[in-house]
């Protein structure tokens, strides 16, 4: 990741849970869904903004929101090893989890150079990599 894209992302981070802390809950939610949109194309960071969507869901009771980043969490290691990243999806269960939606302007220039079919490229040699060390292991 970038480092300008890993302080966005941390920012957003951070800028949830100050809200949550002072009980703004849908600002906390309105941070988690740009953080969800700058780190949605590396694994771990994805993995993490649905992880806090989730419990952040939970914390208000929000038992459709809840099951909707269980989903998702679940989900996100398939689709990423598919390299289905849908640009600007925001992460709630309250949109399609395939939706590509626009990238808010100013968090475009953290995303500037982004390339769907470099990603493919490199997780189809990731697959072939770790299909070759299976093969061998397995003889």
């Amino acid at each position: 990741m970038k480092p300008a894209l890993k302080t966005a992302f941390a920012n957003e981070m951070a800028a949830s849970r100050a809200a949550e802390a002072a009980g703004d809950m849908a600002r906390a939610k309105h941070h988690l869904e740009r953080a969800h949109i700058l780190g949605q194309r590396r694994y771990w960071t994805h993995v993490q903004t649905h992880f806090h969507m989730w419990r952040l869901a939970r914390k208000q009771a929000d038992r459709k929101e809840a099951r909707g980043q269980l989903v998702r969490l679940f989900g996100a290691g398939p689709f990423h090893l598919a390299g289905w990243v849908p640009i600007g999806n925001t992460g709630g269960a309250d949109v399609s989890a395939t939706r590509p939606m626009p990238i808010p302007a100013d968090l475009q220039p953290y995303l500037a150079g982004h390339s769907l079919r470099n990603g493919l490229i490199l997780r189809a040699i990731l697959v072939a990599l770790l299909a070759a060390v299976y093969l061998v292991l397995m003889r």
